[in-house]
């Protein structure tokens, strides 16, 4: 990977940017992105082997196993969140350090087959409940507490579909270059 871009490697692509308008069409666009998004991962990895899998993406990155089981637990966190949101009145959310989660045993180690079994059932539930959000609720918020910002839930599917595509991109493009299959 020498002469590439390392930003262009860390966001193949590009940085999360807000649309000025979440029409009913855009939300459903991202819930749609959302709920294929275990499929798209699982053609593009499951075929790798270990070496593969423990191959960083970049410099310095995690590697394309630590990505895989780090989709599992953001897109965990990001349910549970929209859980809270709908049951409590602008909840300030838990945060968690995902570099020291990736950096577990089950994210050095584990297979990728029980994280994708994982993202599948969990994307469908995602997608269910994005799917059965009313107006309303996809105004309702949460706070982070690590910039104490608050978050709406109509912000959180555009996120959330922009992070499965970004990380997949991440493999696609180490891929790309390896010449993998």
């Amino acid at each position: 990977m020498e002469n590439v871009d390392l930003e262009k490697l860390k966001y193949p692509i590009g940085k999360f940017v807000a649309p000025e308008n979440y029409s009913s069409e855009y939300i459903l666009g991202k819930i749609q992105e959302i709920e294929t998004f275990p499929e798209r991962l699982k053609a593009e990895t499951i075929h790798l082997t270990n070496e593969q899998l423990d191959t960083p993406y970049r410099p310095g990155g995690w590697t394309v196993r630590q990505v895989i089981h780090h989709c599992a637990e953001s897109h965990m966190n990001c349910y549970i969140r929209i859980k809270w949101t709908l049951t409590e009145n602008n909840p300030v959310i838990k945060a968690y350090d995902e570099v020291l989660w990736s950096d577990l045993p089950d994210g050095l180690k584990m297979p990728i087959q029980p994280t994708l079994t994982l993202l599948e059932g969990l994307h469908f539930r995602l997608g269910y409940i994005m799917r059965n959000l009313s107006e309303n609720d996809l105004e309702k918020s949460f706070i982070h507490p690590e910039n104490n910002s608050k978050y709406k839930l109509k912000q959180i599917i555009a996120t959330y579909a922009w992070h499965g595509n970004h990380h997949l991109a991440h493999i696609t493009t180490l891929k790309k270059y390896k010449n993998w299959k």
